[in-house]
């Protein structure tokens, strides 16, 4: 059992830059493979970005690469999303994952409660 908490959302002006956090539980945070997903009002769920268990794989959505960059602390139980040249259609709900696949599947075996990033324009 994985029990994932993010934090570090706010608001913040288009152009800015933000990082959200997340702390996993349990004993066996570097087997699981870790990720971030979005969902915006009235939009569906979707992928942002996923790390493997050792930090050596990493993925991004397209709509993200070269502002955003995804990492983790193993030794910490962390895992990390530093989102920079924010725009307003970042805005959304972040949620972290935790997959024992990598990449990670479109529905996780463990997700967090989601913290609000919101990107003024």
């Amino acid at each position: 059992q994985v029990q994932l908490v993010e934090s570090g959302g706010g608001l913040v002006q288009a152009g800015g830059s933000l990082r959200v956090s997340c702390a996993a539980s349990g004993r066996t945070f570097s087997m699981y493979a870790m990720g971030w997903f979005r969902q915006a009002p009235g939009k569906e769920r979707e992928f942002v970005a996923d790390i493997s268990r050792s930090g050596g794989s990493i993925r991004y959505a397209d709509s993200v690469k070269g502002r955003f960059t995804i990492s983790r602390d193993n030794a910490k139980n962390m895992v990390y999303l530093q989102m920079n040249s924010l725009k307003p259609e970042d805005t959304a709900v972040y949620y972290c994952a935790a997959s024992s696949i990598f990449p990670i599947p479109t529905i996780p075996t463990y997700w967090g409660q989601g913290t609000q990033v919101t990107v003024s324009s």
